[in-house]
């Protein structure tokens, strides 16, 4: 019979004995907790700080500390990492208050800066434009309830690009905030959903850039569009090199952190009539050109192996699965990101 305990020491093991000899930090990667969704779960609790620092990472994405932030400050310090809180966002005027709480706290803390994804998938979740245009307003004016509270606390947000917005509708809207204290969150991979070419993403996103979601994609044809999933760093047709190139002549220090999702691929059903609702040529255009691009990139970098899949795989399995992933997505950043 195999114990939890069991399980957690015999998947760690690929995984920590990568970080062992690790001389010192990997200074500016970091791990996003989006990343470790089958250890999470399975090791109850889970120091998330704990786990990413065995790994030789110098920066951690986490919540709010439910304790002492002057603690939880001194320990981060004492492993020399730094720290992106998640710490939410006011979704209306009741909501100020415990978003300025919440970012003193973060302050606190010491974090270097903010995270929040404040969307679904919006071809999942939105069935008319009017529909996605609603809630795009809504997301507009949580920020500019936000943004004081930011610009009094001197600390900046980064506005996850999470399958919600195409990098050009993100960017307008951070232009017209024109805040030193907004910005973006960078995710590599993400706007494929979108049928962007990420390389696209990020020349919109770039100058917005605060931190970063790094992965690598793999794509295969279904029959109603294309599935899409994370790999290891190396494994899939993103330019990770080149891309983390250009992010570090925005700041050389940026954090990039790791979310290498261990999970079934997402379905993205660009055949359907579904997917384009939310789409209108005046308001929120997606070409036909770029859809027809994504197609072709599919077609030019089908994955030399199955994508990663955890259905119908143990529990044990599925944690050694992941563990393997991020060792991987670790060894690829030692030889080519340090």
């Amino acid at each position: 019979m195999v114990t939890r305990r069991t399980m957690l020491a015999a998947g760690a093991g690929s995984v920590l004995t990568s970080a062992q000899g690790q001389q010192g930090l990997m200074r500016n990667i970091g791990g996003a907790p989006a990343g470790f969704p089958i250890r999470s779960k399975v090791a109850q609790p889970f120091d998330f700080i704990e786990h990413c620092h065995s790994l030789g990472l110098g920066v951690v994405e986490t919540r709010l500390p439910s304790g002492d932030p002057r603690t939880f400050r001194k320990k981060i310090e004492a492993y020399g990492m730094r720290v992106i809180i998640d710490a939410g966002y006011p979704r209306d005027e009741n909501g100020v208050a415990p978003f300025d709480a919440a970012v003193k706290t973060a302050q606190e803390c010491g974090a270097f800066s903010l995270h929040v994804a404040m969307t679904g998938r919006r071809y999942e979740d939105f069935s008319n434009l009017e529909a996605f245009q609603k809630d795009f307003e809504r997301c507009q004016k949580s920020i500019a309830l936000a943004e004081p509270i930011l610009r009094k606390y001197r600390i900046r947000l980064g506005i996850e690009n999470h399958k919600g917005w195409r990098s050009v509708e993100q960017a307008a809207w951070l232009k017209r905030v024109s805040s030193e204290w907004v910005g973006v969150h960078f995710d590599f991979g993400n706007n494929l959903s979108l049928c962007e070419d990420p390389l696209d993403t990020l020349g919109h996103l770039l100058p917005y850039a605060v931190a970063c979601h790094m992965k690598d994609m793999a794509v295969e044809p279904y029959e109603d569009g294309f599935l899409l999933s994370e790999v290891p760093l190396g494994e899939g047709f993103l330019d990770i090199k080149g891309m983390v190139a250009t992010l570090r002549t925005k700041d050389p220090n940026i954090p990039l952190n790791l979310e290498m999702i261990t999970r079934d691929p997402l379905k993205i059903p660009v055949f359907t009539d579904k997917y384009w609702a939310t789409f209108d040529d005046s308001y929120s255009p997606l070409p036909g050109r770029d859809l027809a691009h994504i197609l072709d990139m599919l077609r030019r970098n089908r994955p030399s192996s199955p994508l990663p899949r955890i259905t119908g795989l143990s529990a044990e399995s599925q944690l050694k699965l992941e563990d393997d992933c991020i060792s991987k997505s670790l060894n690829y950043v030692r030889q080519y990101l340090i």
